[in-house]
């Protein structure tokens, strides 16, 4: 059993992360939601004061360090690059990379201490091919390859594994919400499958990064894509 903090809990693919992982693991969610639940925490990831309380209070619930932290909170905007702005610009910054950042550095202490850690990134497709009029949800995406490389050569000596999983289109709330039936069809007509990725898809590749028979995959980012990132 691991303890387990996973952001971006309450839906979508950080959902059925925390619903999966939690029958064999401690875990300690968070989101922008109000719950009411002792390993639960909502979270303004914009503020960095905010990301210590959770922190602690994951720390207080396990009464011991974080093993696994698994990024998954994100948001995304549909909008060409001149249309966007400040606000959007440090909004999206924030909680799709600056969050992981911060709090990567405050659990990565006492995986040092116990020779023994876990971080898992959900990034996106859009980050590895690219998506037009969502330059800045690509980069935020595309940010964390460098950043997953970097701290996996950094703390590889202390049996800490960094990676990152990039699903292509997932049948989420987003998802829904964001594209209408003729978009959906689009979609399906580029994606070599034909298919959307399932959320517990995702789920269960974290599953398996988290044990020891992944051990040895560090530094790596995974495309889970349904071979979008192929080509056409």
């Amino acid at each position: 059993m691991r303890n387990i903090l996973i952001t971006g809990a309450t839906s979508g693919i950080g959902l059925e992360i925390s619903n999966l992982l939690s029958k064999d693991n401690d875990v300690f969610l968070t989101g922008r939601r109000n719950l009411d639940k002792i390993n639960y925490f909502p979270c303004d990831l914009v503020d960095i004061y905010e990301l210590e309380t959770l922190y602690n209070k994951a720390y207080q619930y396990f009464n011991s360090d974080i093993d696994v932290l698994i990024n998954c909170a994100g948001q995304y905007i549909n909008k060409p690059i001149e249309k966007m702005t400040l606000d959007e610009i440090t909004y999206l910054l924030d909680v799709n990379f600056k969050s992981a950042y911060i709090l990567s550095s405050l659990v990565i202490k006492g995986m040092k201490k116990n020779r023994w850690g876990r971080i898992i990134n959900i990034g996106s497709i859009s980050g590895v091919v690219g998506e037009a009029n969502a330059t800045l949800y690509s980069a935020t995406k595309s940010a964390y390859t460098g950043f997953t490389k970097a701290l996996a050569l950094e703390v590889a000596q202390y049996n800490i594994t960094i990676n990152q999983i990039n699903p292509g289109f997932v049948e989420t709330p987003m998802i829904e919400n964001t594209l209408d039936k003729k978009e959906r069809k689009e979609v399906l007509d580029v994606t070599p499958q034909r298919r959307f990725i399932e959320p517990i898809e995702v789920a269960k590749l974290c599953q398996y990064l988290m044990s020891d028979d992944a051990k040895g995959i560090t530094g790596q980012g995974i495309n889970l894509c349904a071979g979008l990132s192929c080509g056409c």
